[in-house]
């Protein structure tokens, strides 16, 4: 296998961090993208954008909070101008299933002129424990809209492999690779396994949106990811995304892993004991 030089944006993030796990076992040379890592990536700061870039064969993309927030569109683009200035030959974006925001990034890409792969992804088990819904988990009230929408979650771990195949394998060019997990499931459906998984007894709410976004106002949630999640519950958790896809099989030849496998594993952490 030749040894590349990724640049993986996002690279202490749920995929991200990851993606570069498995890269330099296999032994690529990896540089994290993010603001803390020597050169620095931000994605606020064009300006540290170069000498990130600076000598990468390829580049895994990781946009926060999320494709579908305004400016994205604009920033994928002179990231991708940026890019194949300094003669990176591969980029790998990281793009949301039924988000038509993300996908007109995806084009982005896919017309940057350079060689591209698209992994498109549904809703992250790791929402759950790494994420905006791990705080009323810990304190065993979730309250959320949209509770009986099925869902096709996806674990991150799924995730990173199918990057890291389309990083490093020359067939997946050109290719949008939509991944999900196994099963559908509702909200209902997630807090329950995470009470089988840790013997809690956690309480599900539904409520609607306007209620839901004025409680995040509450607890001072940040605006562009209330802007993001109002988004998410209104325009695409409308049951567009209620399919599953078999790409995890396939690419992997391993089945994608079930949000009960997720639960009980991440159970053992004690991330969702209140008592830890």
């Amino acid at each position: 296998m030749t040894q590349d030089n990724i640049l993986v944006i996002g690279g202490t993030g749920k995929t991200g961090r990851k993606v570069a796990q498995h890269l330099t076992a296999l032994g690529h040379n990896v540089r994290i993208g993010s603001r803390s890592a020597k050169p620095s990536f931000d994605w606020e700061d064009i300006t540290t954008w170069q000498e990130a870039l600076t000598g990468m064969d390829k580049v895994y993309i990781t946009f926060q909070p999320d494709l579908a927030v305004p400016g994205a569109p604009e920033a994928i683009t002179a990231l991708c101008e940026m890019a194949k200035k300094s003669n990176v030959q591969k980029l790998v974006i990281l793009s949301g299933r039924g988000e038509k925001e993300a996908q007109h990034c995806e084009q982005i890409v896919i017309n940057s002129g350079l060689q591209w792969s698209v992994v498109r992804a549904d809703w992250f088990n790791q929402n759950f424990s790494e994420s905006f819904f791990l705080d009323p988990i810990y304190a065993g009230q979730v309250a959320l809209p949209r509770t009986e929408v099925k869902i096709p979650f996806i674990d991150t771990d799924d995730i990173a492999e199918i990057a890291v195949k389309a990083l490093t394998e020359d067939k997946y060019n050109g290719r949008v690779l939509e991944v999900t997990g196994p099963e559908l499931i509702t909200f209902g459906d997630v807090i329950s396994m995470i009470n089988q998984a840790t013997g809690r007894d956690i309480k599900l709410h539904a409520i609607d949106i306007d209620s839901y976004v004025e409680m995040l106002r509450e607890h001072k949630v940040p605006e562009s990811y209330i802007w993001l999640i109002n988004y998410l519950f209104t325009n695409v958790l409308d049951g567009r995304n209620s399919s599953t896809t078999k790409t995890v099989d396939e690419l992997l030849g391993r089945p994608a892993k079930s949000f009960a496998d997720y639960a009980t594993e991440t159970a053992k952490t004690g991330v969702w004991n209140p008592n830890s």
